[in-house]
């Protein structure tokens, strides 16, 4: 499938290519070259929109710099965040109660892009975008979803890649920013770029690279480095129509490449281990390494026909590889099976030889080959092309925004994955016995998809009405040659499963006054079933109303949310704790989650009119989750479950709190966040202590002083009361959120 993808990308890119030098052209400035993809492109453009949909633009993600995805999304209502790394690598993020694992409810983007390694056939990302790069980020949820696709039920998570600095005859302009701190931490971003006039058109260029690592905050018993090295690198080059063209166009072209290095592990600690000493690691992990390499490619062109018409198209390709070297699980005490890693940390007095392979105590030693170390080598390529033509037109009184999207993408996984054997001997682990290539897993999980969308945004007086619809065709497949042939030489056992789906939705606003807008939307929300999935497609229907109002210094939105599952689906992986046939999905019937979400801000000085700023917010979310059917799974978040049971991972309250100080030449912030305890388990009553992940306050306080206008100096405290808390009791044993860290640097912006 690969070299056919190849070919694909390369035709659609020389035909965006021959349609930008064959067209007459003006300098393209509004709209940017992403609107007809993106819900927004702005703060302005979100508050406006008929849906729930919050932009956090560069001035927010400035504020703290942070790195870690988690930190930043806790600036948005009604998103469910499961740490992992104690990084922000490889985030967990549900939006409504849709379930965390891997981002695999939601729809994650890059300028547009799906940006999972395999968005249909394994949308599990083990790849995310690092927020260092990003100069802004959307969130949709609401009737704004279904622009998105496939993932619908939630909502989707869109980040904006570093734009090419300056304008035509400005020079070059760039910044570089060098921060460090504690736990080995170092990262360095630079961009340098700019714009300059040639023949009739604006020519851009900029690079791109970031290097960033840490030695980790957690301590393995053997010895040795748990953080991680991350190196980046982004090129950009575009194309805008020149001010004499009689069309205005642009194309830009991205290439994207990265490479992460991690000392990271599955395994987790018993809850008992987790409180005399949180930050430790067992020796049995210390052979566990994870390598991922990543490409995007990009092509993305806009023309403008004329002042009512309008056509965007993305031809893309991203490559994913990585292989995730780690302890998969433990011989018995018998010899006769594995028993799973998250069952001997749950209950180690039940398993104690077990548990003692674990600890590997130095001076003693395991049975020979009672480690069992996986390597989950995949290979994840995507490709697609995506053109929305916009129409803008009146009919009486009424304006209208038409947009018609077409979408064709194929993605595939490529598993070849084999198990070691070890024995801990006087702590370290000795290899006993190495696997095969592709002797534990053989198999590749392909798609193919038609996507299409129409959406017309009709304004009339103080309404503004958004109808839209989805359409999807999806042709999934799976070819499995299993153990015994890893040349693939034979014919594989083939699994074929499809499906057809529409996906309406409607937005409604109506303005009152200059100050208030109601808001009110339904949608259906739909993820595709697996490749060879026997399981259902998840479906729901999601319904939001709410206000937003906005006078001078203060703003408040607030919105109300009920996402009702025909089917709710979990699907077994092993960052779920794998007790289970990895792969394997599950229904789960009838389930519904409703809550509140809530932002308020008012800039206290301009209230009083004094000189300083002093920002606050406050965002809020009260979320309620359970299933309406009963049944048994051997799904480990759900188990036996009874209606009326809570959803796991779905805490109740959740509240940040932001306040600032700004002067002419620094400025200070502080965020609180408190999340409400979970369940690890679905379940109802009170939480046994075995299955509850306990509440947390994170204080986060960074400020920055300008030595002059090009150069700031930037120090943050990340977790300022050095907070201890458990982030998960998956997918084995507690897992420790990052410690206090102090971190300082410079900043350089030119």
């Amino acid at each position: 499938m690969k070299s056919v993808d190849t070919r694909l990308l390369c035709a659609a890119i020389g035909s965006i290519l021959a349609t930008a030098a064959a067209a007459e052209t003006a300098p393209l400035t509004e709209p940017s070259i992403l609107d007809r993809v993106v819900v927004t492109a702005s703060r302005q453009q979100a508050s406006e929109t008929a849906g729930s949909v919050h932009y956090l633009d560069e001035s927010v993600l400035e504020q703290h710099s942070h790195a870690d995805v988690n930190r930043i999304l806790r600036q948005v209502p009604g998103l469910n965040l499961v740490e992992e790394e104690g990084f922000g690598i490889r985030p967990n993020i549900g939006i409504r109660g849709s379930g965390t694992d891997r981002n695999s409810k939601i729809a994650v983007l890059e300028d547009g892009v799906p940006i999972a390694p395999a968005p249909y056939s394994a949308p599990a990302a083990y790849y995310f975008p690092r927020m260092q790069r990003m100069s802004a980020i959307e969130v949709s949820k609401g009737p704004a979803a279904i622009q998105y696709g496939p993932q619908t039920v939630a909502g989707a998570v869109g980040m904006y890649s570093s734009p090419i600095p300056g304008s035509p005859g400005a020079g070059l302009g760039g910044k570089l920013d060098l921060i460090g701190g504690e736990h080995g931490s170092l990262r360095g971003h630079g961009l340098v770029g700019g714009w300059t006039e040639l023949g009739g058109w604006n020519l851009g260029m900029s690079l791109e690279t970031l290097q960033e690592g840490s030695d980790g905050f957690k301590r393995l018993d053997s010895g040795g480095d748990t953080g991680y090295r991350l190196e980046d690198y982004v090129a950009k080059l575009a194309m805008e129509s020149g001010a004499d063209a009689a069309r205005e166009q642009s194309l830009e072209l991205k290439f994207q490449h990265s490479d992460e290095d991690s000392d990271e592990t599955y395994l987790g600690l018993t809850l008992d281990d987790f409180r005399a000493d949180p930050y430790r690691r067992y020796r049995a992990s210390q052979a566990d390494d994870l390598d991922v390499e990543h490409d995007t490619m990009q092509a993305t062109h806009r023309i403008q026909f004329s002042d009512n018409v309008d056509l965007t198209t993305i031809a893309y390709r991203t490559d994913t590889a990585r292989t995730w070297y780690k302890l998969n699980d433990v011989r018995n005490a018998a010899n006769t099976a594995f028993v799973s890693l998250s069952s001997v940390l749950a209950d180690p007095s039940a398993f104690p030889v077990e548990y003692a392979a674990l600890i590997g105590e130095p001076g003693t030693a395991s049975a020979a080959g009672a480690l069992r170390v996986r390597s989950n080598a995949r290979e994840y390529s995507a490709t697609g092309i995506q053109s929305v033509l916009g129409v803008s037109f009146d009919t009486g009184t009424m304006a209208h925004d038409l947009e018609f999207s077409v979408r064709y993408h194929e993605d595939d996984e490529d598993r070849f994955q084999h198990d070691d054997r070890y024995q801990m001997a006087d702590g370290v682990m000795v290899l006993t016995s190495a696997g095969a290539p592709g002797s534990q897993d053989n198999r590749i999980g392909s798609a193919e998809a038609w996507a299409f969308f129409v959406r017309d945004t009709m304004q009339a007086g103080p309404w503004t009405l958004t109808p839209g619809v989805r359409y999807e065709t999806i042709s999934l497949t799976q070819k499995n040659w299993g153990a015994a042939d890893p040349a693939r030489s034979a014919v594989p056992v083939i699994l074929e499963n499809s499906v057809d789906v529409w996906m309406p939705g409607l937005g409604v606003t109506r303005a009152i006054g200059e100050s208030l807008r109601l808001i009110a939307g339904v949608h259906r929300g739909f993820v595709n079933p697996a490749p060879g999935s026997t399981a259902d497609a998840e479906q729901s229907w999601n319904y939001e109303a709410g206000l937003r109002f906005a006078r001078g210094p203060s703003a408040i939105e607030a919105i109300g949310f009920l996402v009702d599952y025909d089917n709710i689906v979990g699907t077994c992986t092993a960052s779920t704790g794998g007790d289970c046939t990895i792969g394997d999905q599950y229904d789960g019937g009838r389930a519904r989650v409703h809550g509140l979400e809530l932002v308020a801000s008012h800039d206290l000085g301009k209230a009083l009119g004094t000189r300083l700023s002093i920002p606050l917010s406050a965002v809020y979310t009260w979320t309620e989750g359970e299933f309406r059917t009963s049944f048994l799974s051997s799904f480990s978040e759900w188990g036996n479950v009874t209606r009326g049971d809570e959803l796991p991972y779905v805490p109740e309250h959740q509240l940040t709190l932001n306040a600032g100080l700004e002067g002419q030449a620094w400025r200070m912030f502080l965020t609180v966040n408190y999340v409400d305890d979970a369940r690890a388990e679905a379940g109802s009553g009170s939480i046994p202590p075995g299955e509850r992940i306990d509440s947390r306050t994170l204080v986060d306080l960074s400020g920055e002083y300008d030595l002059n206008e090009k150069l700031h100096l930037f120090a943050s405290v990340e977790n300022l009361t050095d907070e201890v808390y458990n982030v998960a009791l998956r997918p084995a044993g507690a897992r420790p959120g990052a410690p206090r860290t102090v971190l300082a640097g410079i900043k350089l912006r030119f």
